[in-house]
């Protein structure tokens, strides 16, 4: 049996196929069920057609998911699966991932499920750094409930629960990952299947946590919330509204002018990042995108770029990639210790076991 090696070091260990495999292995016989025009129909298509490039035996890939709509992805992909419990999807996946490392562990959650009542298992599933890859489906409102707000619906958004408007300040679920120190947090868009796959492939690739947000369109509750930044409903325009994050190249955005410069830049303050209209003078001054800086901070202040309330702008892409040791790795390091043991461990578990009143149990 082998194992995989680079270009995808986050699932070393785990058994690769004997043959090259292709997208219909890794469909399931069960009628897809979302809403017609569903932005989750995209994203099932880029991630059955992303699984094969992985080159892992389909009983190696476990997809574990919350409640919610995109909570039935396991049921459309033919790999292991669970349909899980509310919010806790991650704390499963941390005990699959911790014991078994041949594993590639996947996370499908909603911005409802995971950032609502499964809230406290994700941040602390990022701090931890488990080996698995988180697919945050946001598209900022309650679907299968029909309709109500969600965690990241703005500030005075009128749903079914909110008839006069929403009152909560919405979570950013980026700045949330960074907040935590997630080691990898990317966001994409449904509608831009070769910046997904791009980006389920960093993801894949990643050793520890990685969180992918997912801006991810609800027809039917919350139709043309990410309208701004959708080339397929605004045309080329919809470049206007989406800051691209590129490692090593400078953070500009916007329809380019008569100089070839960008309209827009990003450029460091004494207080974070602010946007400023690119001209020949100030050019140089634009941020260059560092996701490999160990420090968040930046990035964190990236992250604040995005529109709290109607989006009109958004970065997209990935904003932290680094590494650091992981959860179930060193878990793991700590049961080889503990069972090896050494004369001395043994002899204190000894004494320990026999000091004080002992009993003989016949």
């Amino acid at each position: 049996m082998t194992t995989t090696e680079l270009p995808f070091p986050g699932l070393s260990g785990v058994p690769t196929a004997d043959a090259p495999q292709n997208r219909k292995e890794f469909t399931s016989d069960q009628e897809v069920r979302w809403c017609p025009g569903c932005g989750d129909y995209a994203v099932l298509a880029a991630v059955q057609g992303f699984l094969p490039e992985l080159g892992l035996k389909r009983e190696n890939i476990v997809f574990v998911s919350g409640i919610g709509c995109s909570s039935r992805f396991p049921y459309y992909l033919d790999t292991y699966g669970m349909h899980s419990i509310h919010g806790r999807a991650p704390a499963i996946a941390t005990g699959l991932a911790t014991a078994r490392s041949d594993l590639s562990v996947w996370v499908v959650t909603g911005d409802g499920d995971a950032l609502s009542i499964g809230g406290n298992h994700l941040i602390h599933a990022l701090r931890r750094n488990v080996n698995m890859t988180i697919l945050l489906f946001n598209n900022r409102i309650y679907g299968l409930t029909k309709g109500q707000y969600s965690p990241t619906s703005e500030l005075g958004k009128v749903t079914k629960s909110t008839p006069m408007g929403s009152l909560d300040n919405p979570f950013n679920p980026v700045s949330l990952a960074l907040g935590a120190e997630a080691t990898f947090v990317a966001r994409t868009i449904d509608s831009d299947r070769k910046h997904l796959t791009s980006v389920l492939s960093a993801a894949a690739a990643h050793r520890g946590t990685a969180l992918v947000e997912i801006y991810q369109n609800c027809p039917i509750f919350n139709d043309g919330a990410f309208d701004a930044i959708n080339k397929k409903a605004t045309g080329d325009s919809g470049d206007a509204g989406v800051i691209p994050l590129v490692h090593g190249e400078q953070i500009r955005f916007g329809t380019p002018d008569e100089s070839g410069l960008g309209s827009h830049g990003v450029v460091r303050t004494d207080t974070g990042v602010a946007v400023v209209e690119v001209t020949p003078d100030n050019e140089r001054d634009v941020l260059v995108h560092d996701a490999n800086a160990d420090d968040p901070t930046t990035a964190f202040a990236i992250s604040r770029l995005t529109d709290a309330g109607v989006l009109t702008r958004a970065p997209i892409g990935i904003f932290r990639q680094v590494q650091h040791a992981t959860y179930d790795d060193l878990a793991r390091e700590q049961v080889v210790t503990a069972r090896a043991g050494t004369d001395d461990n043994k002899a204190a578990l000894a004494s320990l076991l026999h000091s004080g009143d002992t009993w003989t149990v016949a």
